[in-house]
């Protein structure tokens, strides 16, 4: 090896600035709601099990970390016993891990209690499963954490680290968080609340009462569609950097380098197409006959391409409710990760509030985001419904055998006919409550409707993303990690 330790301790420490003594340079006060699933790992890690941090690009997973760390330092772990390293370094890719561990070790001796590991993008140390399987199962000692951005990788080596670590999703900043990044104060009156379904049971007037206080998160809700949900667009003012970079990030850097350096992809303008598309028809049941047809591209290829961009957290894919030959003969549904993805990329800038089907799109991928992140911890399935009279609902979570139907109708105005989808399953499925998901403060209420008296909570988007995210908050880091110092 032509690298000296001298050469590798010099960067090692320029990545660990707690052995000297020096703080974190840079690091927010503010913290993710999976920071509460990190912590926790890190006090009291499941026996034989590493934790893997996942997720989109730029969405916070290393500077969790660091502040994972700093929380350590501040607790009185022995700054030695914590290495960070990211493995996309090309100095700490030619030298491999066990080189770095050694240096590590001979330079910054190790003290009484646990190691605690932090690696950056794993993905990229070749055979990474059998050296976490191997650390894991031989080296009690060592707590390891680590990030991946993209799932193939871990899903293609279960056999050889299955029950070695565990998965915590880092997603795009949820409508709650982004108001404490833009440090933009919620509207006084908006109650905190337990569950959703604890709004079955308020009055009249307490629906009037928080719809007419929470006007002002709509406009706020607009420009959460626009900026999106990566800290660094969210932060930026300018909405055309802000999408500047959003699409940079995506185009640039996963779409055409990203691809090609984990997956060997060499068709980069055809996988962006395939992106273009989905974009366009974002929130949408995929139609690969014509996707296929209007691109001129084989249905291998794009189902290939389609699962690169679901395992790099581009995409969500949603499939049909059912069962068997029900879900393998059905069309998926597409979303993207982020409300803001589609019209950065499709360069709509403020465009998007003065068309109304996109408009709708976006409410329909921000709402699908919250609901999904939410119910994910407890292991819930996501799926949509369609009948052969074209009858729909958008997102059905099945949570502990419970049915959640949720119908997004982002309009000024709601015909009783758009509600006949969401009524007509839960007279199929025997459900007794259902979402409907709205435009307007005004249409803040619950009904009984439908030949069965299903119990019909309207409920107007902002409202419901800024509940979903501070529940996800909540539930993760407590009180004390709600606010913004």
């Amino acid at each position: 090896m032509f690298l000296t330790q001298s050469d590798i301790i010099a960067i090692l420490r320029q990545y660990n600035p707690w052995w000297s003594g020096s703080p974190i340079p840079a690091l927010p006060t503010w913290k993710r709601a999976a920071f509460g699933g990190l912590q926790a790992w890190l006090k009291q890690p499941p026996q034989g099990r590493a934790v893997l941090l996942s997720g989109p690009r730029q969405v916070g997973k290393t500077t969790l970390f660091l502040q994972a760390i700093q929380g350590l330092v501040e607790e009185g772990v022995p700054p030695a016993n914590i290495l960070y390293v990211t493995l996309d370094h090309p100095l700490f890719k030619l030298a491999g891990l066990e080189q770095l561990l050694k240096v590590w070790r001979d330079h910054e001796p190790a003290k009484e209690g646990p190691e605690y590991l932090f690696l950056d993008e794993i993905h990229l140390l070749k055979d990474w499963q059998v050296w976490v399987k191997h650390q894991v199962d031989f080296d009690k000692r060592r707590r390891i954490a680590f990030t991946g951005s993209a799932t193939p990788l871990i899903r293609d080596s279960q056999e050889s680290g299955v029950g070695r670590w565990s998965a915590l999703r880092l997603p795009t900043l949820s409508f709650f968080e982004y108001l404490q990044i833009r440090k933009q104060a919620a509207p006084p009156g908006i109650p905190e609340l337990g569950s959703l379904n604890k709004l079955f049971d308020w009055e009249v007037r307490d629906f009037a009462k928080v719809a007419a206080a929470a006007q002002p998160l709509t406009g706020l809700f607009h420009e959460y569609l626009l900026r999106g949900g990566f800290p660094q667009s969210a932060q930026e003012d300018n909405l055309y950097v802000a999408q500047r970079l959003l699409r940079e990030d995506i185009v640039d850097k996963v779409l055409k380098r990203d691809m090609t350096a984990m997956f060997g992809v060499r068709r980069v303008l055809e996988l962006e197409q395939v992106f273009l598309y989905l974009c366009l028809h974002d929130g949408g049941i995929l139609d690969m006959v014509a996707l296929c047809k209007n691109l001129g591209l084989k249905r291998p290829t794009v189902a290939n391409f389609i699962d690169l961009l679901e395992s790099t957290h581009l995409i969500y894919r949603l499939l049909p409710f059912g069962y068997g030959k029900e879900i393998l003969r059905g069309r998926a549904k597409i979303y993207a990760a982020d409300p803001a993805i589609a019209p950065s990329v499709l360069l709509k800038g403020k465009g998007l509030l003065e068309d109304g089907v996109a408009l709708g799109h976006a409410v329909e991928t921000a709402f699908f985001k919250h609901v999904y992140t939410h119910y994910y911890l407890r292991n819930a399935s996501f799926s949509y419904w369609r009948d052969r009279k074209d009858l729909e609902v958008d997102v059905i979570a099945d949570v502990e055998g419970r049915l959640l139907p949720f119908e997004v109708k982002y309009r000024d105005t709601l015909k009783a006919e758009e509600r006949k989808g969401l009524l007509q399953f839960c007279t199929e499925k025997k459900v007794e409550r259902a979402y409907l998901i709205t435009k307007q403060m005004s249409d803040f209420s619950v009904a009984k409707r439908g030949t069965n008296d299903t119990a019909v909570l309207e409920l107007p988007a902002p409202l419901a993303c800024y509940w979903l995210g501070q529940m996800e908050q909540r539930d993760h880091l407590g009180v004390e990690g709600i606010a913004i110092s």
